[in-house]
């Protein structure tokens, strides 16, 4: 088993090569590439604790309306999805700063640069920080989380075993924590 970390552009490159067996991230459907459901989080605002809500009670997304937001680059899968659902509401945000990184974004945050829309799977790294998190609501929006492997190619011994083990890993912590 080697683990490789990288953005999901480069994963995904590296399974279509056929140089990594799987992938875990956030990926579109892409011609040669084998797309399964892993598992789904729902979207969440962090914000300095001085300014957040100590309980991390719910936040409708009207309340955004107007604040200033660390987001991510525009090719991001998470920002497009939150791109669409601002735009949907018809809410509109100042866009203060743009990072690569969720790490970076919670360290602007941390920092009183803005506020940011992150999953909720980002719970574990805010717990660090000195950050609250809360679900956004009204609606709530969730995202997938995919498996992708080359098409048509067998995976090695052992590879189903560990992704079935890291699902049900995954989906355990997240039941745990509340962050579905």
């Amino acid at each position: 088993m080697r683990l490789f970390d990288a953005d999901q552009d480069t994963v995904l490159r590296e399974v279509q090569a056929g140089r990594l067996d799987a992938g875990v991230g956030v990926f579109k459907s892409v011609p040669g590439v084998r797309r399964v459901s892993f598992f789904r989080f729902s979207l969440t605002v962090i914000r300095a604790r001085r300014h957040g809500d100590p309980t991390g009670a719910p936040v409708p997304w009207s309340a955004l309306d107007g604040e200033p937001v660390i987001a991510l680059s525009a090719t991001s899968p998470h920002q497009q999805l939150i791109d669409q659902r601002l735009a949907k509401a018809g809410i509109h945000v100042d866009t203060v700063s743009v990072t690569n990184l969720l790490e970076t974004q919670m360290a602007l945050v941390e920092a009183d640069e803005g506020i940011a829309i992150i999953p909720s799977f980002g719970m574990a790294a805010c717990r660090n920080r000195q950050v609250v998190m809360s679900p956004l609501v009204e609606p709530v929006v969730s995202m997938e989380f995919h498996q992708i492997t080359q098409r048509g190619r067998s995976l090695p011994e052992g590879v189903d075993e560990f992704l079935a083990f890291l699902k049900t890993h995954v989906s355990g912590w997240a039941e745990r924590a509340g962050v579905v």
